[in-house]
């Protein structure tokens, strides 16, 4: 009998990806989704909607913030990918808004995933929860590295992300049973994008070919395809002895110069409203008193976080694609899909 596994957060950027893999491989997949209507589109989006893949794939109302649906959509499952986070465009008022859903939506789906006699669980974390609130200049961080919420201006995503994966950890100790948990935790993920119901990391690429960042801030991310981060959770289900495992997933660091470079440089014309000036810092601390959004980059400035994922490469044999073929595929898509603005 084929493995059975519940996705949850159908709809997401990297569930996606994880899904038509799944199926390809010949896994029977449950997914959520938090509204019904949405599911002959997100079968469409993902080739679950004729012949065999229609019966492999089952679709689950079920919202990170309520019990209902989430032992239905568990029941028969032997493995979890917890994939379903709040990933904002903006910054909240509340962190609760982000943490709240997170943390209670994560726990949510471990207790269903147990009750359900589920084996193995993957759960998505972030790099987030792992390499900020250790001050500015150059950082390494591997998965021994665990996010300082007591630093003062954690943003609310950051915070909801370790709040999110240490509650994880702590309940599966508690009351797991015999769960066998561990994390994926990627960097910014990039990659070819499917529709326009994307993740909130694409926008940085989106806005730098629409123009809307009118010079380039001082700032940078670790970036890894959303292809790897997908394959890396498959590993993650399948190999042996996963008890415990975090695992970083990043194909390397740019600075935001050298995102706007290699956009300008791939793809010509079509790159024309990317920026090529730099942001003195000054004028990101200017802004940043009247933009959430800029206080946050302001916050980052000249900062380099290194996220090691050697451990990855060594334990499942991961192997991670360039930071320059995520970009490129993002920036394509966007073009392709008609959403960046001619």
């Amino acid at each position: 009998m084929s493995p059975r596994v519940l996705v949850t957060g159908g709809s997401g950027f990297i569930a996606g990806v994880l899904i038509r893999r799944l199926l390809a491989a010949g896994w029977q997949v449950h997914t959520t989704v938090r509204d019904p209507g949405r599911e002959p589109a997100l079968r469409r989006l993902l080739g679950a909607d004729v012949g065999d893949a229609r019966e492999q794939l089952r679709c689950f109302a079920a919202d990170l913030t309520a019990d209902a649906g989430w032992a239905e959509a568990a029941a028969g499952c032997s493995h979890l990918a917890h994939l379903a986070s709040p990933l904002p465009v903006g910054v909240p008022r509340d962190a609760s808004e982000l943490i709240v859903p997170a943390r209670d939506g994560a726990l949510r789906a471990l207790r269903a995933a147990r009750d359900a006699g589920v084996r193995r669980v993957v759960m998505t974390s972030s790099v987030a929860a792992i390499s900020y609130g250790h001050g500015p200049g150059e950082h390494r961080f591997t998965e021994d590295d665990w996010t300082r919420l007591e630093t003062p201006g954690i943003p609310p995503y950051v915070q909801s992300k370790t709040v999110a994966e240490r509650a994880a950890r702590d309940w599966v100790a508690r009351e797991g049973g015999g769960l066998e948990f561990c994390t994926v935790n990627p960097s910014v993920v990039l990659g070819p994008v499917a529709s326009a119901d994307y993740s909130a990391s694409v926008v940085i690429v989106q806005s730098l070919l629409q123009g809307r960042i009118p010079a380039l801030p001082r700032i940078g991310f670790g970036i890894v395809d959303v292809r790897d981060v997908a394959e890396l959770h498959l590993d993650a289900l399948t190999a042996p002895g996963m008890a415990g495992e975090r695992f970083i997933a990043c194909g390397g660091f740019l600075w935001l110069r050298e995102i706007a470079a290699i956009l300008r440089a791939e793809l010509g014309e079509q790159a024309r409203r990317v920026p090529t000036l730099q942001m003195p810092d000054w004028a990101v601390r200017l802004l940043a008193r009247i933009s959430p959004t800029v206080r946050v980059a302001a916050s980052e400035l000249g900062t380099v976080r290194h996220q090691d994922s050697s451990h990855a490469q060594d334990v499942l044999g991961w192997a991670p694609r360039a930071p320059r073929d995520a970009i490129v595929a993002t920036a394509r898509d966007l073009i392709g899909l008609g959403l960046v603005q001619a």
